[in-house]
């Protein structure tokens, strides 16, 4: 990836977390007031997840900044983790805001005394239903640019406010269940709030600690690398293939099989050809190791064995390529 490429990722980056931290300021204050003045704890418990995202956004926009610097001596493979990193601290922020939601309505449920909670008033609905709208589009657009430019960490940020949206629609039943009679809806809504934010920090965090102990693509993934390589002209066959994602970048190891009797230009020519298809038709592949063994025909093989009981056939092959393995290595004995 250039540097232009880069940059133009950064770009959209920084737009989205710009309007994010405007959006959930604005709205975390408007809960917050409405929370106070409607008397209602679930609101107020849903402006503290509102103003939780705007910290979790400082944390995305300097996650993508440091993913973004030029590899260097002491990391010759790039930053891109540290998008990683910021995927789990945003996730810890997720659990730590959900838990002090959940503990604040479960000491206001273990209190037994509801008739004493104040039943919310009718501006707490109307903040849990803007809420709902601004912080489901908040999603959409969030997760849109994510997917454009492949971004763990904008993407955590998008859950994060699906996250918003769903405890908006949990602070909405609770308000209307108190105002139906049923004032302890309030804060039991505060704790259903709680168990959202704990699944969403949940999956942000496993996504995130997925690609630091480089895991494997998924199946059609490299289903498709591996048909790409086998069109490609002089490719005989595909030997081995090993991808692992490194944050929001991928790296593959592969082996092919061409014909032995190639030059070593020849072969190193089938390999570049490779390498820049399987380039261009995966963008977010940051490079590719690529290995050219020379192929053995098995049907030629036994054809120059001639007389062998087929019982042994499959022993002599194996010991074949086991021969050629070592002169791979510079071990012909």
């Amino acid at each position: 990836m250039n540097q232009h490429e880069t940059m133009s990722m950064e770009q959209v980056a920084m737009r989205v977390s710009k309007t994010s931290i405007l959006v959930n300021t604005l709205l975390s204050l408007a809960k917050l007031a409405a929370g106070i003045l409607a008397s209602s704890e679930a609101m107020v418990s849903d402006a503290v997840h509102s103003a939780s995202d705007v910290f979790s956004t400082f944390v995305v926009i300097i996650g993508i900044k440091m993913a973004g610097k030029k590899a260097d001596k002491e990391h010759p493979y790039g930053h891109e983790r540290m998008e990683c990193v910021a995927a789990i601290l945003l996730s810890t922020v997720l659990a730590l805001t959900g838990a002090g939601i959940g503990f604040s309505g479960l000491r206001k449920i273990a209190g037994g005394s509801f008739e004493n909670l104040a039943v919310p008033g009718i501006l707490a609905m109307g903040a849990a239903v803007l809420s709902i709208v601004v912080k489901e589009w908040m999603f959409w657009y969030t997760r849109a640019n994510a997917k454009k430019i492949n971004s763990g960490a904008l993407m955590a940020d998008a859950w994060h406010h699906r996250s918003d949206s769903l405890s908006s629609i949990g602070a909405l039943a609770g308000i209307i269940g108190a105002r139906l009679g049923f004032p302890v809806m309030d804060p039991l809504a505060s704790v259903i709030i709680c168990l959202f934010i704990f699944q969403a920090a949940y999956e942000i965090f496993k996504d995130a600690v997925d690609k630091m102990v480089d895991k494997a693509c998924d199946e059609e993934t490299v289903e498709k690398i591996r048909a790409l390589a086998k069109r490609q002209r002089g490719v005989m066959r595909v030997d081995s293939l090993q991808t692992r994602e490194f944050g929001n970048k991928i790296y593959v190891d592969l082996e092919i099989a061409a014909d032995g009797h190639l030059s070593l230009n020849e072969s190193h020519e089938i390999a570049e050809d490779v390498h820049d298809e399987i380039e261009k038709a995966f963008p977010q592949i940051k490079h590719i190791m690529i290995h050219v063994n020379p192929y053995i025909n098995r049907k030629t093989v036994y054809a120059l064995l001639g007389e062998v009981d087929n019982g042994d056939l499959e022993e002599v092959y194996q010991l074949l390529r086991g021969y050629l393995e070592k002169r791979k290595q510079g071990r012909p004995d």
